[in-house]
């Protein structure tokens, strides 16, 4: 079988919204397509025939030949960057080829990022380059063995064509798996036109698609609201928890959905600082590790304002029913937060107290630049034996604000009334013993865009699969010398 002659099996639905959702094209062929990497685990769940996909995968992930199925397009969307509404962006460089159900009964978008010029470019030349697209394959991959909800990467392909940003760079298409692409940034899209038809439209099937069990509420677009805040609550709780940062919290890179989406300038911390920017982008700090809950909250405003209309056809009816439902989520985003947060540090139940006593934690570590990562993960094996104290206390600079500590959480684990080695058991599940730290990943990409040595990359990949366990810690676990840190990173469009 030729890749001329596959089916996916897709079961299309965001095609059959009407034509100012979307424009339909195909991707533009690439010179001399070559697979880099195959998802196999993700093909399988996807229901793919993966023998026949693999013979075929250069082909298909580079868009030269489409299942016979497809039906392909460029989604429209609008969004906030940085604070500053655009209008009009879309899918400038990407083209969603069509949508399955997989084995698991979930309805996921298959999406070619980097597959040339659409109508939404705005002058870009539509193509990715291949250090972008792998860090997209690698961290996303390692978001979802973290646990995190995430877009996922079926497969990279290079395309044998240069791509010219700074310097002359290998193009590169990345296959992209997401629940679906739909974002704030479409809602305002239609909003910002007037088009409240278009808006309901995309409300509608977004509950479906998403959120069916609104559908019945008495006000199931102030439902979808409260859904979506919940799940972006939930996901940027679970960010904070691995020290992730996301770099580019524009409102078009929020999926409705709750995935994590668009990983850019992306970065993990290494030495907590709540104020950690590692987006070369991000001047003023807007999208800082701290202050990601408050944008997740502002980019939920930006939603509600293009859903007051539908909520209740009275303004001011409508203004104070959204406003609640926005300003509920710090309620939302705070119990999230404390129930990863009391899982890092070995609690099952709840006190009034803990709160503080993770926040003084955090400040022990900030005041000692202790690593975030490690000393979780040592905090573990602290909790079972009272003689890991040390290894805890060589990553604090300064160790006086953690022995001031210490009593305080050895009382609050006694009354959890669990044996100790329960307790770092389930802390180990919790605190990851590696993470994709950027010095690590940086030089991955490195060997691979510049030396075409894909081999640090793959045992990286492997080994970010496994991320609580031990077993590769030795290679990956320490954080970066002085000389290999990481000080930004870059969006790679």
């Amino acid at each position: 079988m030729t890749a001329r002659q596959i089916q996916f099996g897709f079961n299309n639905s965001y095609r059959r919204l009407p034509d100012r959702f979307h424009a339909r094209l195909p991707p533009e062929p690439v010179a001399d397509p070559r697979l880099v990497a195959l998802n196999r685990p993700l093909a399988e769940v996807l229901g793919l025939d993966v023998e026949a996909i693999e013979l075929n995968a250069a082909m298909l992930f580079s868009g030269n030949a489409l299942p016979t199925d497809a039906e392909p397009l460029a989604a429209a969307y609008a969004g906030h960057q940085f604070g500053h509404f655009v209008p009009q962006l879309g899918d400038g460089r990407a083209i969603l080829i069509g949508e399955l159900i997989g084995r698991d009964g979930q309805r996921r978008d298959i999406q070619l990022k980097g597959s040339g010029q659409t109508p939404f470019s705005r002058r870009g030349d539509g193509r990715a380059a291949l250090g972008p697209v792998l860090r997209e394959y690698l961290v996303s991959e390692a978001m979802h063995a973290l646990g995190v909800p995430t877009t996922r990467s079926l497969a990279v392909v290079t395309t044998g064509e240069p791509v010219y940003r700074e310097d002359v760079l290998p193009g590169a298409v990345l296959t992209r798996v997401a629940a679906s692409h739909v974002r704030v940034g479409t809602f305002q899209y239609f909003a910002v036109r007037s088009d409240r038809a278009g808006v309901q439209l995309l409300a509608d099937y977004v509950i479906r698609r998403h959120y069916p069990e609104v559908e019945d509420a008495e006000r199931p677009t102030l439902a979808l609201l409260a859904a979506v805040a919940e799940r972006q609550a939930a996901l940027v709780a679970r960010w904070m928890g691995v020290g992730f940062i996301h770099g580019v919290m524009n409102t078009d890179n929020m999926a409705i959905s709750g995935e994590t989406i668009d990983y850019g300038p992306c970065a993990f911390m290494d030495a907590y600082d709540p104020a950690t920017v590692f987006s070369a982008i991000d001047q003023g700090g807007r999208y800082a590790y701290a202050n990601q809950p408050g944008i997740a909250q502002w980019n939920l405003a930006r939603f509600a304002e293009t859903l007051l209309p539908l909520i209740d056809p009275d303004g001011e009816t409508a203004m104070a029913l959204a406003t609640e439902a926005v300003e509920g989520f710090a309620d939302r985003f705070e119990r999230h937060w404390l129930a990863v947060m009391r899982a890092k540090i070995g609690l099952a139940t709840a006190e009034p107290d803990d709160r503080a006593l993770v926040l003084d934690l955090l400040k022990a570590m900030h005041a000692g630049s202790a690593d975030f990562t490690l000393a979780f993960r040592r905090l573990c094996d602290w909790a079972a034996d009272d003689e890991a104290r040390e290894p805890v206390r060589q990553i604090f600079a300064g160790t006086a604000g953690l022995d001031a500590w210490e009593p305080r959480w050895r009382a609050r684990l006694a009354r959890e009334g669990r044996p100790a080695r329960a307790i770092a058991a389930a802390m180990r599940l919790s605190n990851p013993a590696i993470i994709p730290r950027n010095h690590r990943v940086e030089q991955a990409l490195a060997a691979a865009v510049q030396h075409g040595d894909l081999m640090p990359f793959e045992a990286l990949f492997q080994a970010l699969q496994d991320p609580y366990s031990d077993d590769h810690a030795a290679a990956y676990a320490a954080p970066p010398l002085p000389s290999e840190r990481v000080c930004r990173t870059f969006c790679g469009t």
